[in-house]
Parts: structure tokens; sequence; C-alpha cells
């Protein structure tokens, strides 16, 4: 058997599967997010420890979960936190994580030496690790004098379970350190920010092994000392292992918190003006783009807390069959925005409102919005040589038929539904553990799952929604950022 283990944002899941890649148990822990002023997102890895242990222990208490048997583990996590040590590996002080903006202007300073997009392949993002130590540097001065390993929130869990300093190529990725093309760090894009290769974890494929299970941490849940821990994954290349999106041409579409358009690629494809992701596949000698939007399923749910209703009653009143567009325009800029506006501090709004608009007009006009967005990222994407034949649709906002069908109709391209299953980042993790353990043929492991559902586009809407998507991208511009 195998084990995946996903750090998320909201929580930990730990995932058991069989040598048939069946999913025999999984457990959950829940994390929270501090935000202790604007434009700020931390969390304490301590929690990170505490609610993984919960969710090991849950799946160990398990009847008919025997987790001796486990031979390999996969990690997955969430992307760019900066996770600070001093020389005795003690946290320095809370991780900054993904979604903190802190560091706008450090990530610009950054941005306009030429070498960090040449060798990163991508812009150096406000979320991302690099702009993070800057702005520490900045103004925490005594807590970078004591940082001696910077850790991803992911490989902070792997020092705590083998004891070792690693990452591995999809994770490191978005620190803007890597040498995305070499698959290296590169010593030149570290001093420009300040940094140093002995601060860096060693790196490893993330179907290779790097470690260890402790034996005080195997003889507490049950396992075996020293079972393999693999290298894993970033949580979006996870879960493009867990949906066997590993080859060109392949992709999906991830409704959560925030949407991602994923395209694996067969080569090393950047463009960082288009604000598309150029990062390395979980996979030796595979890469991948990304678009990223960083309000989705975020967006309804912030427009059903305004409302006094939930999601899915609003998604609910209408309907599952896809109308023309609204008079009414929705930008869903609440978290600012990356591909490929790249601005920290842009700012949603409703346009085109008048008497006659009620709440179902405006719950389609945010999804409308939303869907707007992630036909960006797809142009973007293209732009830079990536492709998809269709969509695979994961997250949240997956369970929406309606919403569905509109990304199909809106983005010119099917959208498929996977057979009951759990595909995400933590079935993806395992599969690499179960790699590092076999040695064997990635495409034998990470195959496309069985397809329930395809949406294909509504042909007949697509001129209505071509003149609104010109509408919405009309509108961008004249949207003044905090600030500027």
């Amino acid at each position: 058997m195998y084990l995946g283990i996903d750090l998320g944002t909201s929580g930990v899941k730990a995932l058991l599967m069989d040598d048939a890649q069946r999913v025999i148990a999984s457990a959950t822990a829940a994390l929270t997010v501090q935000q202790p002023h604007a434009m700020w997102s931390e969390q304490n890895p301590a929690d990170w420890i505490a609610a993984t242990d919960a969710a090991l222990t849950e799946l160990k208490d398990r009847a008919g979960v025997a987790l001796s048997a486990v031979r390999g583990i996969g990690l997955s996590g969430q992307m760019h936190g900066a996770t600070l040590l001093d020389s005795a590996d003690q946290v320095l002080r809370p991780c900054i994580l993904w979604n903190d903006v802190r560091s706008h202007a450090e990530a610009a300073e950054l941005d306009a030496d030429p070498q960090f997009r040449a060798i990163s392949g991508n812009i150096v993002f406000p979320g991302f690790t690099a702009p993070k130590l800057r702005w520490v540097e900045q103004n925490e001065p005594d807590i970078h004098a004591q940082t001696a390993k910077v850790l991803l929130p992911k490989d902070y869990l792997r020092l705590w379970l083998t004891g070792e300093h690693v990452s591995e190529m999809s994770d490191a990725a978005g620190t803007s350190w890597l040498d995305v093309a070499g698959r290296c760090w590169s010593d030149d894009l570290l001093a420009a920010s300040g940094m140093r290769r002995d601060q860096m974890p060693a790196l490893v494929e993330g179907s290779t092994p790097s470690g260890g299970l402790r034996a005080e941490l195997a003889q507490r849940w049950g396992m075996q000392p020293g079972t393999v821990v693999a290298g894993g994954a970033g949580d979006n290349a996870a879960s493009a292992v867990g949906l066997g999106t590993v080859k060109g041409g392949d992709g999906f579409v991830s409704l959560g918190t925030s949407g991602v358009v994923f395209a694996a690629t067969d080569s090393y494809l950047p463009k960082p003006e288009s604000a598309v992701h150029a990062f390395c596949h979980a996979l030796p000698d595979t890469w991948h783009q990304m678009g990223v939007i960083l309000s989705a399923a975020s967006a309804l749910g912030w427009f059903a807390g305004i409302t006094g209703r939930s999601a899915g009653d609003l998604s609910a009143a209408i309907g599952t069959e896809v109308m023309a567009p609204t008079d009414v325009t929705f930008l869903p800029y609440l978290s600012g925005e990356r591909t490929p506006h790249n601005d920290a501090r842009l700012q949603g709004s409703f346009t085109g409102i008048g008497h006659a608009t009620d709440t179902a007009a405006m719950t389609r006009a945010v999804l409308e919005g939303v869907t707007f967005a992630l036909r960006e990222n797809l142009i973007a994407l293209q732009s830079a040589g990536g492709h998809v034949d269709a969509l695979l649709a994961v997250g949240g906002g997956a369970r929406s038929d309606y919403w569905l069908q509109l990304i199909a109709t809106v983005l010119g391209v099917p959208v498929q539904i996977a057979a009951d299953g759990d595909y995400g980042a933590a079935f993806g993790a395992a599969r690499l553990g179960m790699l590092a353990v076999n040695k064997a043929d990635p495409a034998d492991i990470c195959t496309r799952p069985a397809i329930e559902r395809e949406f294909a586009p509504q042909t007949d809407l697509s001129d209505a929604f071509d003149a609104a998507f010109a509408r919405y991208q009309a509108l961008r511009p004249s949207i003044k950022s905090v600030g500027k």
C-alpha cells in the first residue's frame, strides 16, 4: 500500500491506496489561516504537524486499515510558502503563504532584474517565495540574519518525517530561485535576492526517494521505520499526477479557492510576459504550464456571504441550462490577479446593474466573470505554445453542471468529469510514493481516469459570449488598482 499526504491551505488530507491504486481510506484535519494585516496570510508550521498527525492517527485507528503495509509515502502541498528555520531547525516566524501579497514591491524590484525571467522562466509574482525573503530582509532583519534554511510547506513536513532538508522540482519552480530548464538552483538568482545555496534544501525528482520515515513516527503510526518518502509535488502538479495529466495536450481546470488552467507539456515552454507559469512537472524531463486566477469558487462564496445564502443554493437557483449572458459584468479581482494581469492590487466590480437586476442575474454574472478570467488564462497559455485537447474539471466548483457547461462554451473546449473516485493531490502524492518504490514507467502508473460525462461547447451561444467577453476585457483597463 501507498500513502499520500496533501498539505493544503484549509487542511491536511492523508490517503491510503493499495497496489491496484484503489483508495482504501482517507482522513482529513482542518487548518486555519491567520491574516494579521491587510494583504497578509500566514500559518504556524506547528499546526501542519498537528494536523498531519491527527489525520494519520485517524487512518491508523480505522478498522481494516493497516499502515504497517505502507511501502511508500508521497507528499503534496500548497506552493510558494516561506518557512524559515534557524541552524537548529527551529521555526523563526509564521510561514508566509502563497496568497500573501505584502511583498508586491519586492516582487517588482526582483522582476525588474531581467535574469529572473530569463532563468526561472516566470514573472516574479508577489506570492512567490523569493520576494517574501526580500521583505523579511527589509522588515525583519534579525529573523533574516538567523535564517539557515528556507523550506516550502510540504518540505517542512518532510523534515519532520525524515529529518532531511529536501525539495523537488515542481514546488521549487515556484520560488523564483530555480533554473527551470536545468532543474537546479540558480546561484545567480539566489545571489540577486540576497540568498545562498546552503540555505536551500537538496533537490530530487518528485518520483524518486528523498529519505526514510523516522523510527519514532513509524512506531507512533504502526509503520515500518525507513519507509520511503518520495520527493512529491506542489499541489497542482500532484493533482495532475492523480488525474494522469502528464503528457502534452493533457489538461485540467481547477475550480477551488483559486482557479487554474493546467496544461502538461513535453518540453519547457516559457513565456514570462504572458504571466503563464512555466514550471517543472513532478516527473523527470517533463514540464507544465499554468494560468492562475486568485478568486474562482471563492468569488461565488463571497457573493453567497453578501446575499446570506449558500453557494449551493445560489447555484441551484439558476438551474443547469446555460443561458445567454446577462447585461451585468463581474470582474473577479477580489484578491488581485495573477494571469494574465500580474497585479496584486486589482479590485473587483459589478457593472451594468439596474432595477431589473436580481440575485440570479448577479449569480450568473459571477460565474461568467470567473469563466472569462479562465478564458484569458487559456488564451495566454496558447500564446506560450501550450494546448489542451480537453479539460478535466476538479475542485468544489466542479459540482455545478451549469458552470462546467459555461466553461466549455466560453473556452471552446470540452470539459470532462471523471468517474467516481478520488483523483486529487493526495492521490497523486500516493502515486509518486508508488513510483519511488517500484521504479515503474510513469505512463503505467499515471493513467487517466474513466470519463463519466463530457460537456461540449454550446456553439449556438458562442457569439453572445464572445461579445460579453469583449465587454469584460474592455472594462478591466478602466479599473484603477489600489494605490495607483
